[in-house]
């Protein structure tokens, strides 16, 4: 590799997970630790994030909930801005709160989401959709690691939904 891509990227991934998906998440940060090893990245952090978070709940007022909440906009702000969507991985769900007998919108997490910024800008997230693409996180990092910028188009490299 030669140089660094200037690239700052932040890993959510979800907490408490079964063992398969947790070997995932590990390879993926150990890419990272590779890839900012070797200068490909500026850097990288890995955010814990839970199943799910319901905007309206007390959790998400909190600096942690409001945080991921603000962060999850972004994503879809860049997302309609890119023209590709991200709903296939961020849904909404309806939750029955068995206290007050009311049901709640949650949004449920993807087990992982990755985030990548240039200069405090966000110029890619993955996985998204753009058509029938899936652009995963595996995607994205192999495009870094041949020094490929940031993009998602239809021509770039495509994976099953397994990130």
């Amino acid at each position: 590799m030669t140089g660094t891509t200037g690239s700052r990227l932040e890993l959510y991934v979800r907490s408490l997970l079964p063992d398969g998906a947790h070997g995932r998440q590990e390879a993926v940060i150990e890419r990272l630790e590779r890839l900012d090893a070797e200068d490909a990245i500026e850097g990288f952090s890995v955010i814990v994030w839970g199943k799910q978070v319901a905007p309206e709940s007390a959790g998400a007022h909190t600096e942690e909930g409001e945080y991921i909440l603000n962060r999850v906009a972004e994503f879809k702000q860049w997302a309609l801005s890119n023209n590709v969507s991200l709903e296939s991985f961020y849904q909404r769900q309806s939750v029955e709160n068995e206290t007050s007998e009311r049901s709640y919108d949650a949004m449920v997490l993807p087990v992982m989401g990755l985030a990548e910024y240039r200069d405090g800008e966000l110029v890619h997230v993955a996985p998204c959709t753009g058509g029938t693409d899936v652009h995963t996180i595996t995607d994205r990092l192999d495009r870094i690691e041949r020094g490929e910028p940031a993009t998602v188009d239809a021509s770039a490299d495509v994976s099953i939904l397994s990130d």
